[in-house]
């Protein structure tokens, strides 16, 4: 199936500032070129070069990881460091596979969308990609991708299912979520919940926490809408995980975002601060709500 594959260079506003137009403009088309030309070399077509960034097209998805890959490895191991500058030269990636609709020798359509998304969720060095990939790579491949649970990727609708490729052996870098460096895995981390004014701190460990209508819950939370055991919250590899295990539902809104991932028998990570809404979406009457943020 055909595979969309959009590639960023991380920061290019502040190169511009840093080196002045004409100097940024010349590493500009320098390194756009070098993406060029290595997706071209694993069958791929260079769409549209974005100034600072390639949106290219693949047959294959095995192609395009493979590709994405070999750049940010020779990034890694032949870095580019601009003139003036200390730091070297990142990319972040999207990656994602589906039906494409080609006009004058553009492309368009949903794959188009989520890859140019992905690319601006990823952070530097990183490549994300979604399921749609992961059931199109060879068994070979699949053990690449890392599951970051369920997303959502604004201007969609529909929650997807991200994964990170994991290019870099040995290293396990930092993920990405809503444009900013969300899973930092850290030895200490308490979550704060609050439910109707009351306020619990509770310090993360792999047993977890408990949320549901049970007097037994770690965070009892009294509505019919929720269920007796309605999630769990644990610490996983320095990560916050929820888990769903409701009749209805869980809605997890982060931040100020008006949208929210919606969790059935699934699980995401829980970071910053935001809103679940237990049973029913946050509009509905009286809601019941639990407020969490993590530090």
């Amino acid at each position: 199936m055909p595979t969309v594959v959009f590639a960023d260079i991380v920061g290019s506003t502040g190169l511009f500032e840093q080196m002045g137009d004409a100097n940024a403009s010349l590493l500009m088309n320098s390194l756009t070129g070098l993406l060029g030309k290595v997706f071209e070399q694993h069958q791929g077509r260079v769409v549209k070069l974005l100034g600072d960034g390639v949106f290219a097209v693949f047959p294959d998805a095995g192609s395009a990881v493979t590709a994405c890959v070999t750049l940010q490895s020779r990034f890694q191991t032949d870095p580019v460091i601009p003139v003036g500058g200390t730091a070297p030269i990142q990319m972040q990636m999207g990656v994602e596979s589906g039906e494409l609709v080609e006009i004058d020798g553009d492309c368009f359509g949903d794959a188009v969308n989520s890859a140019s998304r992905l690319a601006d969720l990823a952070g530097a060095d990183q490549i994300l990609t979604t399921q749609h990939v992961w059931d199109e790579l060879v068994a070979a491949q699949r053990p690449m991708l890392r599951s970051l649970g369920p997303m959502h990727l604004r201007g969609k609708s529909q929650i997807s299912h991200i994964y990170r490729v994991e290019w870099q052996s040995g290293r396990d870098v930092d993920a990405t979520a809503m444009g900013m460096s969300m899973y930092t895995p850290t030895a200490h981390q308490s979550l704060a919940l609050t439910v109707q004014g009351r306020t619990q701190v509770f310090q993360l460990t792999n047993t977890g926490i408990t949320i549901g209508r049970s007097t037994d819950a770690s965070l009892p939370v009294l509505d019919p809408r929720v269920s007796r055991v309605h999630a769990t919250i644990r610490s996983r590899g320095g990560q916050i995980v929820l888990s769903d295990a409701s009749s209805f539902g869980t809605w997890v809104y982060f931040g100020n975002q008006a949208e929210a991932v919606a969790l059935r028998r699934t699980e995401c990570f829980l970071v910053g601060f935001g809103q679940l809404s237990l049973g029913c979406k946050i509009d509905a009457d009286k809601a019941p709500l639990v407020s969490f943020e993590v530090s």
